[in-house]
C-alpha cells in the first residue's frame, strides 16, 4: 500500500512538473496563436488538467479492483 501511495505521489509531481509540455492538437495550435500568448497558455493548461481527469478515474478503479481481487484470493487461500 505505502509502495502504491509513493507511486501515485511520483507520478502527481511529474505530471504537476511537465505542464510545460504541449498537448495541443493542430486546430487548437493555430486558434491560440491567434490569441496571443497567455492565453495559449491557459488553453494548454486546461488540456491538460481535462486529460488527467480520465486517467485518475482510470487509475482509482484499477486499484479498488486489484484491492479486491487480492482479498478474494488471501480468503480463498485462508479456506484451503
Amino acid at each position: 500500500m505505502k509502495k502504491f501511495i509513493f507511486t501515485l505521489f511520483i507520478i502527481g509531481i511529474l505530471v504537476l512538473i511537465g505542464t510545460g509540455a504541449f498537448a495541443q492538437c493542430s486546430l487548437c495550435t493555430k486558434t491560440a496563436m491567434q490569441l496571443g500568448e497567455k492565453p495559449a497558455l491557459g488553453l494548454n493548461k486546461g488540456i491538460l488538467y481535462l486529460m488527467i481527469s480520465p486517467f485518475a478515474i482510470v487509475g482509482i478503479i484499477g486499484y479498488k479492483w486489484w484491492r479486491n481481487n487480492k482479498q478474494i484470493e488471501a480468503s480463498e487461500q485462508a479456506d484451503a
